[in-house]
């Protein structure tokens, strides 16, 4: 699987449940508390705000340059910027000159994927980053006209899950985090995909891929698949088609690539490289562009 179509699992899998949102004004040193086991989303409208914690896994993200990096301690935002819990840890919102927020609280389902996020991230320019999810979150919290009531139930989790998403991509798509999306919770295949990583030119057998996971060749086969969404085979080619991009980047020859990659002629690794690029790898080479699998 590659990279991209792990995020895309691994956000589409995400089942929040967002409870009714409100809006709350911080006046100069107020303080709002999200006690452990409450997982929220704060959006930052107006003012200044300082989110804490004692955890050492907040992550901080800069939308506008998509750096990303742990922070201990705190971190403060201004308009437009998000803090989201998962309510693993306690986490203080303080204001020093005062702020409007917009609060969502959420039931975030544990699953495999969601066990691998940093427990708070503190995303910077989110508005800037993802306007339309900004547009969202700022109205977020609003009664219905005449009623008293929150919005409908649907839309609001629409709406929630939309500003959550978003956020979470601007975080995945860093590139710095190595650990999300998980890439199997099954200690066997992680050991087979490294095996991989690792020497993507060895020439790879069904036997003994399955060997490695410690399983039949049709056990590993059908497991393999439904894991990756691909067969054993099209990732082996995946992987040493990206390491062949690295390659072709860092001035290596095509054939010295085709050798390095385990292909027995320069013509058989044209031809796999073209499918999967759509280029000859010697036009990388000499211009290079985005792979796409």
């Amino acid at each position: 699987m590659t990279p991209d179509a792990a995020l895309e699992r691994a956000l589409s899998s995400i089942d929040v449940r967002p409870g009714h949102a409100w809006r709350q004004s911080l006046a100069a040193g107020g303080t709002l508390s999200l006690k452990r086991g409450e997982a929220a989303i704060v959006y930052l409208r107006e003012g200044e705000i300082t989110g804490r914690t004692g955890a050492r896994s907040a992550c901080t993200v800069d939308a506008a340059s998509g750096e990303a990096a742990t922070r201990d301690g705190g971190r403060t935002l201004l308009a437009g910027d998000a803090l989201i819990s998962l309510g693993c840890h306690a986490v203080a919102v303080s204001s020093q000159s005062g702020a409007e927020v917009t609060v969502v609280p959420l039931e975030v389902v544990p699953t495999f994927d969601t066990r691998a996020l940093p427990h708070l991230i503190f995303v910077s320019g989110f508005a800037g980053a993802e306007p339309a999810a900004a547009g969202l979150a700022a109205h977020l919290g609003l009664p219905k006209p005449g009623t008293g009531r929150q919005g409908d139930e649907t839309i609001c989790r629409l709406m929630v899950t939309t500003v959550l998403l978003s956020a979470l991509r601007t975080w995945a798509s860093t590139q710095r985090e190595a650990t999300w999306p998980p890439l199997s919770d099954d200690p066997f295949l992680t050991r087979v995909v490294t095996a991989v990583a690792d020497d993507p030119g060895h020439e790879w057998t069904l036997d003994q891929l399955a060997a490695l996971g410690a399983m039949s060749r049709s056990v590993f086969a059908a497991r393999f698949r439904e894991v990756f969404g691909t067969s054993p085979a099209s990732y082996v080619t995946e992987v040493r088609m990206r390491r062949a991009t690295e390659l072709l980047d860092a001035g290596t020859s095509v054939s010295e690539t085709s050798r390095l990659l385990g292909y027995g002629s320069d013509e058989g690794f044209r031809r796999a490289f073209r499918r999967h690029t759509g280029v000859a790898p010697s036009a990388w080479r000499t211009a290079g562009r985005p792979l796409t699998v």
